[in-house]
């Protein structure tokens, strides 16, 4: 459940677009990870404030692993990505009740970022092609698009699929737009 201190337009992306989604654009660049405060409300929302401590080594490592997620992403490779990767796996053994997994990092502070690479690597197996960015125009926001047909276009309907829908009508309706009057 999102944390009610969350002022993100997107919350509940999958782990890796959720750390992505830390950036957006609302009367300028605003970034959630610009301080401790803001990292502690991204984990609380992740739900892993009880796994993660807040401070400034594990804000650095998501920081990093939010820039490789951008590179990897946009198309950038996968080598700083593949780096975060490196600073963790998954140990897999026998319990009593079964087989059992858990992750091993380098360190407390690579917890959170070395979950969202490994995310990103289950939302590929899933389908690259339904990993996104909003269509809306200067909207940097990314979502995994699990419609039934695969065709979603906007973060959020209700913000930029109605700003594109209301776009589109004023052109119609007026003719091409402002430029197409003069």
């Amino acid at each position: 459940m999102a944390d009610p201190r969350d002022p993100r337009p997107l919350i509940g992306e999958p782990l890796a677009l959720d750390l992505l989604n830390t950036r957006w654009h609302s009367a300028g660049e605003q970034d959630l990870l610009a301080d401790l405060d803001g990292y502690g409300v991204w984990l609380s929302s992740a739900g892993l404030a009880d796994r993660c401590p807040v401070d400034e080594a594990g804000l650095a490592a998501a920081r990093q692993a939010r820039a490789a997620l951008a590179e990897a992403v946009g198309g950038g490779g996968a080598g700083e990505l593949n780096a975060v990767l490196a600073r963790g796996r998954v140990r897999r053994s026998l319990g009593p009740d079964g087989p059992q997994e858990s992750v091993e990092t380098d360190g407390p502070e690579w917890l959170a970022g070395w979950l969202a690479a490994d995310d990103y690597l289950a939302l590929l197996r899933q389908g690259a092609q339904r990993i996104r960015q909003c269509a809306g125009a200067g909207c940097v926001l990314h979502f995994f698009d699990t419609s039934q047909n695969g065709r979603r276009r906007w973060c959020s309907m209700a913000a930029c699929g109605n700003r594109a829908k209301a776009a589109r009508h004023y052109e119609k309706v007026s003719g091409g737009g402002p430029e197409a009057k003069g």
